[in-house]
């Protein structure tokens, strides 16, 4: 790919699908870093923020506030979905990547419970509410203007959104594998936790610069925009689309956020070392961020919910078998073999997706229809996977149990995939 600039039929200046590229992943490496750390260092927040005498009750206090940034996430896409369709697509993303640097400041810099006692969990409560409102409107935003700038290459383009998600793994999974490994327990409660938001608050004002330098996308510039677009009209006009999207949703988000899991499942289920889930995890990330770009590139050569298909099943016969390998043998290589076989299968469904998304909905309510459905699918499906995960081996006693909710919600897409090829013959027929 070329980096410099090109020229459309009518002589205007086109950034290359490299600067776009670059424009929309270095603001969802970022979001969804300091997003994402929260999950990955659970274990250690909850002794922070969320103590208790029961370490269990203190872990679910802490999935439970990480689920309920995806409460407001819908909110966060209509409020930042709807301003991106009506101002721009550069505008959006502006936004969003703004609101969660000050989220970030505020993970940082809140003291424990130990300092400020209950303002502690209060204060991360609020800092998670709003990183999880301007992270609601990111996904819409950035996948529509990849998209748009590349109409030819939508599967390709947009599937640098999981790529980059499984790049924030890699380092994340690396701050994770080093700080677990060279600093004692009670360093890693007292400050080593917050290191990994220094490196994202550092890097944040670099997005945020790249990102208000974005050139806007031709479809958004030439599309008639709507006067409003309030979500009771969006839902009224286009209800089979958002039921489709999010149904499509579901298994990506629930895949993922179980396997943001795995170095707590590591330590709390399996009684492994902690830097054993950052291992898994960090090679799974990388197969993410490889495969999620094969996956999107095929997809511009073949139907895109055939590859679809194709690996939500592999997750209904595949999620148990990789679990009991875990539990049946709990070392380092079993861990690596399950999280990076379910990283691969994610990559050839995840990386398609966010295109096929797209294709759902008109250039007028492209931005707030993705990010609504996907937003609520994550909600339901995704943010809680991890307290579901935690409350089904504690109340079951099985460790297991946790595969059994990734093949439901693999049944989940699986139907409304059918759905969507269906009507993709449909219209192709009209």
């Amino acid at each position: 790919m070329s980096i410099d600039t090109t020229f459309d039929q009518a002589g205007a200046a086109r950034p290359s699908l490299t600067r776009v590229i670059i424009a929309a992943t270095i603001g969802n490496v970022l979001e969804w870093f300091d997003f994402l750390v929260y999950g990955f260092f659970a274990l250690t927040i909850a002794q922070v923020f969320f103590p208790a005498h029961n370490p269990t009750v203190s872990l679910l206090l802490t999935f439970a506030a990480f689920g309920l940034a995806y409460i407001v996430r819908p909110l966060g896409a209509v409020v930042v979905g709807t301003y991106t369709d009506r101002a721009g697509r550069r505008a959006g993303l502006t936004l969003s990547i703004g609101l969660m640097m000050i989220g970030t400041v505020l993970m940082l810099v809140t003291p424990g419970y130990a300092t400020i006692g209950i303002a502690a969990p209060i204060i991360i409560i609020l800092a998670r509410l709003l990183q999880g409102f301007s992270v609601g409107g990111e996904f819409g935003s950035a996948v529509t203007f990849l998209v748009e700038h590349a109409p030819d290459r939508r599967g390709y383009s947009a599937s640098w959104q999981w790529a980059s998600t499984g790049i924030i793994s890699i380092v994340i999974s690396l701050f994770g594998v080093v700080l677990t490994t060279q600093l004692s327990h009670q360093q890693l409660v007292e400050w080593g936790w917050r290191v990994p938001y220094v490196f994202g608050l550092l890097v944040g004002p670099a997005g945020l610069y790249i990102r208000a330098r974005m050139a806007e996308t031709p479809e958004f510039l030439q599309a008639e925009k709507p006067a409003t677009v309030p979500i009771s009209e969006l839902v009224r006009r286009h209800p089979i689309p958002i039921l489709l999207a999010l149904g499509a949703s579901i298994i990506s988000n629930s895949s993922y956020y179980l396997l943001l899991y795995i170095p707590t499942y590591g330590v709390r289920t399996l009684h492994l070392p902690a830097y054993t889930g950052f291992v898994a995890t960090l090679v799974g990330g990388v197969i993410l961020a490889i495969f999620s770009l094969v996956a999107g590139h095929y997809s511009d050569k073949m139907p895109r919910p055939r590859i679809m298909l194709v690996t939500a099943v592999l997750f209904v016969i595949t999620a148990y078998p990789a679990f009991y390998l875990m539990v049946a043998y709990p070392t380092l290589m079993s861990c690596i073999i399950a999280v990076g076989w379910l990283n691969l299968v994610k990559s050839g469904y995840s990386g398609v997706l966010p295109s096929l998304l797209s294709e759902q909905f008109p250039v007028e309510v492209r931005a707030v229809g993705v990010a609504f459905s996907y937003s609520i699918s994550v909600t339901i499906f995704g943010g809680f996977a991890p307290f579901i995960a935690t409350w089904l081996i504690h109340h079951t006693g099985d460790s297991l149990s946790p595969s059994f909710y990734l093949m439901a919600t693999a049944v989940l897409s699986l139907i409304a995939l059918v759905a969507v090829q269906r009507r993709s013959r449909a219209r192709v027929a009209r």
